[in-house]
């Protein structure tokens, strides 16, 4: 597996060395020996695996308590993923990284405790799968508005996106509660 650095510290793809042939293929999406390898958490608490139509956006997400690592990747069709830097202090905080995973490009995208995570269905239906390094805790969750004009996304959209009623109402950063700078994630 090759590890790829991001714009954003600490945000990682993920490509894994694909074995194909007149069959199909064969990956391994995760080892626990290799993550330990690259610096990468080996301890998950929770699978997900969701399905949306095109233009579905979901997110920006985070947990201010028990704060999600997420590993992602698409399974089936193609979407436009994001990280959005909330940790206070840092650097790069308010500053977002986005990339196209697909089912056909097969990377995964490692998102870490104290960014924001989002996503758009680019293709008619996609499948997402992803890791979490902490268990969902809805009383903890927080949404930052997808189109903030503070954070400036560029989402690969025409139009509007179909959004939940949480994901409308959610937050723009500036009146966001956000991961204070002394919160070790």
């Amino acid at each position: 597996m090759q590890l790829i650095p991001t714009s954003l510290k600490d945000v990682v793809i993920l490509e894994p060395k694909v074995f194909g042939d007149e069959r199909g293929f064969f990956l391994e999406a995760y080892n626990e020996a290799t993550f330990k390898t690259l610096g990468l958490p080996t301890r998950f608490m929770q699978d997900n695996h969701s399905g949306s139509r095109k233009g579905v956006l979901r997110g920006l997400h985070y947990q201010l308590n028990q704060p999600q690592g997420k590993l992602v990747r698409a399974l089936k069709g193609e979407i436009f993923d994001v990280a959005v830097d909330l940790r206070q202090g840092s650097a790069q905080f308010g500053q977002w990284f986005g990339l196209v995973l697909s089912a056909e490009n097969k990377r995964s995208l490692w998102v870490p405790p104290g960014f924001g995570h989002g996503f758009l269905v680019l293709t008619d239906f996609a499948e997402v799968s992803y890791k979490a390094t902490e268990l969902y805790a809805p009383a903890f969750e927080r949404s930052i508005l997808w189109n903030d004009p503070a954070i400036a996304i560029e989402w690969p959209l025409d139009g509007q996106p179909t959004l939940s009623a949480k994901d409308q109402a959610g937050s723009l950063l500036a009146d966001a509660e956000t991961y204070p700078a002394s919160t070790q994630l």
